[in-house]
């Protein structure tokens, strides 16, 4: 096995002086025991769709893509139990011939269970919460091999704390998730006069079970997304039309646009406008994982901040004019959450709008992503735990009313700071 780990997006790598690939329990146990001896910090990767430093490190790193198995399926309540290195796509794939479904995902769904819950993933509806929210208990590894069994009744802090943990809190091993009946969604995009929208945000918002939109800055049409539940079969599209689709024109082509526009800047403006107009009117019905979920086969990096719903439509203007002042391909996504009230959650406490920000691989993204950061500043906005951003715990704190209560359960299940790094250390603290 390479001695080398880099992520997704090619963006963020380390040389750990050990990788490990656990497939047990017993085995991630083993690991740590050997990480103390060592006086090895441990880091745990999931499946690498992080933005941020956060797994980084020059000690022992954790793989947890062994750990995939789907250990209890109850159809009758709807809980599942699985494996922490398990896929959100695997589980979907394997649960719904059981029934079962996750009831919201994002548009991504190749990340672990654990790295997806950890950071803050989340989907879009103005009614559902993010991922995490579905962990009705969570398995904790601490540093000595022993584990903890948190849900409410258990450990109601530790629990609330561990369901976006950011790898701070120990190894999770095993989640029990609060799955749905499985469904059909009617998936319906169609471009929008971005001010159209804005004029008549909360009917969008509000009227759909699921509903998204794109916009460029050079454009001034908004590529929507509107995702409803039917009581109609599965129609799913040919091969072929699926690969036109998703890989050809929204993969291939664009990748080849956004790499034209970084040798030739200028033609940014022109080549949003066009992909804009590409946008046209589509439909599916089909099972609702497929149609949340889509491929992702070109590179970037992503910003995203989760913002009090009442300023959507003043924060979305402010970006967009940001935006206009870079050079950038790349759209901007707007999505919406219902409040939750996991202690570090993006989302806890308020309802709430996610702006996310992109750039193309290879062009230069700080001076961009701080500008859009003064914005959501501006807007007590609190970033996505697995995107970029330039916070400190410092700048952080007084966004988050129980971050307090998290930093007590940090101290209690890991107080030697075994599992911390340098990213760890700046956006929470030390453990003291």
């Amino acid at each position: 096995m390479t001695n080398s780990w880099v992520n997704w997006a090619g963006d963020q790598r380390c040389t750990p002086a050990a990788i490990a690939e656990p497939s047990s329990p017993e085995d991630v146990a083993a690991v740590l025991a050997q990480a103390e001896a060592n006086g090895h910090t441990v880091r745990v990767a999931g499946s690498g769709h992080s933005f941020t430093e956060t797994v980084l490190t020059d000690g022992t790193l954790l793989r947890l893509n062994k750990l995939d198995k789907i250990l209890n399926v109850d159809r009758a309540t709807g809980l599942v139990r699985v494996e922490a290195g398990r896929t959100l796509n695997a589980t979907s794939e394997a649960l719904h011939p059981l029934g079962l479904a996750f009831p919201n995902l994002g548009d991504i769904d190749v990340q672990s269970i654990a790295g997806a819950t950890a950071t803050g993933t989340h989907g879009t509806g103005s009614k559902l919460q993010n991922l995490s929210a579905a962990l009705q208990s969570v398995e904790l590894m601490l540093a000595d091999g022993s584990r903890v069994e948190l849900n409410e009744q258990t450990d109601p802090d530790g629990w609330r704390a561990a369901r976006v943990n950011v790898g701070a809190l120990g190894v999770v091993t095993a989640v029990t998730l609060q799955m749905v009946p499985s469904f059909v969604l009617e998936g319906i995009e169609r471009p929008v006069p971005v001010e159209d929208v804005l004029a008549d945000l909360d009917t969008y918002v509000d009227g759909n079970e699921h509903f998204e939109f794109y916009m460029f800055a050079h454009s001034p049409l908004a590529m929507t997304k509107c995702n409803n539940t039917v009581d109609l079969p599965e129609q799913p599209r040919g091969k072929a039309v699926d690969w036109f689709s998703d890989i050809l024109v929204t993969n291939y082509t664009f990748d080849a646009l956004c790499r034209l526009t970084r040798r030739r800047p200028r033609l940014i403006p022109t080549v949003q406008r066009a992909a804009a107009y590409a946008g046209s009117y589509r439909r599916q019905v089909e099972r609702s994982y497929r149609v949340f979920a889509s491929p992702r086969l070109f590179r970037f990096t992503e910003m995203e901040y989760a913002l009090p719903r009442e300023h959507s439509a003043a924060a979305i203007r402010e970006i967009r004019e940001v935006a206009a002042h870079f050079d950038t391909v790349m759209p901007i996504e707007v999505r919406w959450v219902a409040p939750d009230d996991a202690f570090l959650s993006p989302a806890g406490g308020r309802e709430t709008c996610y702006i996310a920000v992109h750039q193309y691989q290879g062009m230069e993204y700080e001076p961009y992503f701080r500008a859009c950061e003064a914005v959501f500043d501006r807007y007590h906005g609190r970033p996505h735990w697995g995107k970029r951003h330039f916070q400190t715990a410092e700048t952080l704190r007084g966004r988050y009313p129980e971050w307090d209560r998290f930093a007590e359960v940090r101290r209690r299940f890991d107080p030697k700071g075994r599992f911390t790094n340098a990213y760890i250390e700046r956006v929470l603290g030390p453990v003291v």
